[in-house]
């Protein structure tokens, strides 16, 4: 049986492109991630403290291995301007073996 690599997608949003340039330079710097994708400018409309708001906001995907997730959300949490970001962790199934192990091998 081959190598199993577990890896994860950390899916945020930030205030700006240089928020997200950021943040994303630091983990990778920090080997907690192997990539970041700044997807760039979207509107998110939510509810925060009793009122609709409609904002601009940068989405902003990482690609890690599963046993660094804690460590990046707390970095993550840690450099970020919200007071709630949003930080959502998505587990990959399968993918090329090849990018799974290039994670790997990228991150500490």
């Amino acid at each position: 049986m081959g190598l199993k690599i577990k890896a994860n997608l950390i899916y945020i949003t930030v205030s700006s492109n240089k928020e997200a340039e950021k943040i994303s330079t630091t983990l990778v710097n920090e080997k907690l991630v192997a990539c970041a994708n700044i997807l760039g400018s979207s509107t998110a409309i939510f509810r925060w403290k009793e009122k609709i708001i409609k904002d601009d906001e940068v989405i902003v995907i990482f690609k890690t291995k599963t046993e660094l997730v804690e460590s990046c959300i707390k970095r993550i949490v840690g450099l970020h301007s919200y007071d709630c970001p949003a930080v959502v962790v998505l587990e990959i199934q399968n993918g090329s073996k090849e990018f799974l192990k290039w994670i790997c091998d990228s991150t500490l």
